[in-house]
């Protein structure tokens, strides 16, 4: 296999993952799987966790501001800019709460977009009176010119991820924000999909938000996902009250004087329990990880091994976006013969997803030349 690129390759790290030699996993996009130094770190917390008395003050605040210092410089962003949320949900909700539109003005969003993103915005168009148009493409359209073509001096929000969830489909988020901020629009981006395994780079994009759950290919836990909040709006409106995120809650002794402050930055967006002592810091050894690999040294890698399923499912006359991001692609598969094909598969040990008309294949570094093989032999049988 040729590299797509000139960035390094990272050799195989199957070792680094308890993934038995007879599976072949390429569903990262649905849940990743956990890094044994992860799980070490999750029992560990465990353990501790079981003995309260070894927890002092400052474990409330330390492992949360590691963790999220760890995922902002992952995206380029200072640490300030970083709420710790729960959930892709979440961090939409807070985006809603604080952006603005009235009647006559639109929020774009792509056709068959995850459905969290989708409910947020009819709800804001429900209640701000603004319309929301669904973006589709023209057969051999990218996303990023269906996307322009929609943009004018109606939009106010535009909410788009980086790749389709659904195939990989390749947004260019290069094209599209200059745009968005030339019409005055704004910009929320949802990078679940691509967040550890693409390069972002918020301070050239400069979106208004940003968010991305943690257990996809940030290799983190559930329940632990991240949420970038441009400057402009760090003096937004919260959608839940909590002790933590206000100003001196690191004083236990001072938390009935109740002060009106919030803690700095997007801090004031965090949830509640944001410290997770079980969980912190599996996240925490994931990121570490993922900053010890580099991400555009990850892409790099999985391009290889995508761009080797796309070429023989090419072969096979089966359809792949022209333009995806390096890390996962969707093989469009008529129906029934995809319902089948998918138990066929996982009936091998060779587990994909399945998302609207594609089998969703998303590989990591776990992913071996003979995992490739047995999902070609599986499709072909």
């Amino acid at each position: 296999m040729t590299p797509a690129s000139h960035q390094p390759l990272l050799p195989a790290a199957r070792h680094l993952f308890d993934i038995p030699a007879g599976i072949a996993y390429f569903n990262v996009a649905s849940l990743a799987p956990t890094l044994r130094a992860g799980v070490a770190a999750g029992q560990r917390a465990l353990q501790r966790r079981a003995q309260p008395w070894r927890i002092g003050a400052a474990d409330w605040f330390d492992g949360a501001e590691r963790r999220r210092a760890l995922f902002a410089q992952l995206i380029g962003a200072p640490a300030g800019s970083v709420a710790l949320v729960p959930a892709t949900s979440y961090g939409m909700a807070v985006a809603a709460t604080n952006l603005p539109a009235g009647p006559g003005q639109r929020i774009l969003v792509l056709a068959e977009e995850y459905p969290s993103g989708v409910y947020t915005w009819t709800r804001f168009a429900r209640r701000t009176g603004a319309t929301l148009r669904t973006v589709r493409r023209e057969p051999g359209q990218g996303w990023a010119d269906a996307v322009l073509d929609a943009l004018d001096e109606r939009v106010a929000v535009v909410s788009v991820p980086q790749v389709h969830w659904i195939d990989g489909a390749l947004v260019d988020l290069d094209r599209i924000a200059p745009r968005v901020r030339e019409l005055g629009a704004k910009l929320v981006v949802d990078a679940s999909q691509s967040a550890g395994a693409m390069p972002i780079d918020v301070g050239v994009l400069r979106p208004d938000f940003l968010v991305t759950v943690g257990y996809k290919w940030l290799l983190g836990p559930f329940g632990l996902a991240y949420m970038y909040v441009d400057e402009v709006w760090h003096e937004g409106q919260p959608i839940e009250e909590n002790w933590i995120l206000r100003e001196g809650s690191e004083e236990f002794a001072r938390l009935i004087d109740y002060p009106d402050a919030y803690q700095p930055g997007a801090r004031r967006f965090d949830v509640g329990a944001r410290t997770e002592l079980e969980l912190t810091p599996m996240a925490i050894a994931a990121l570490e990880q993922l900053h010890a690999w580099g991400v555009a040294n990850i892409a790099a890698t999985l391009r290889v091994v995508t761009a080797t399923i796309e070429r023989h499912a090419r072969d096979r006359g089966l359809g792949v976006p022209a333009e995806r991001g390096a890390h996962m692609l969707g093989v469009h598969v008529p129906d029934p013969p995809r319902g089948s094909l998918l138990a066929a598969l996982t009936d091998a040990d060779v587990h994909v997803g399945a998302r609207g008309s594609a089998l969703r294949i998303s590989p990591h570094l776990h992913t071996s030349d003979h995992d490739v093989a047995r999902l070609l032999a599986a499709l072909d049988r």
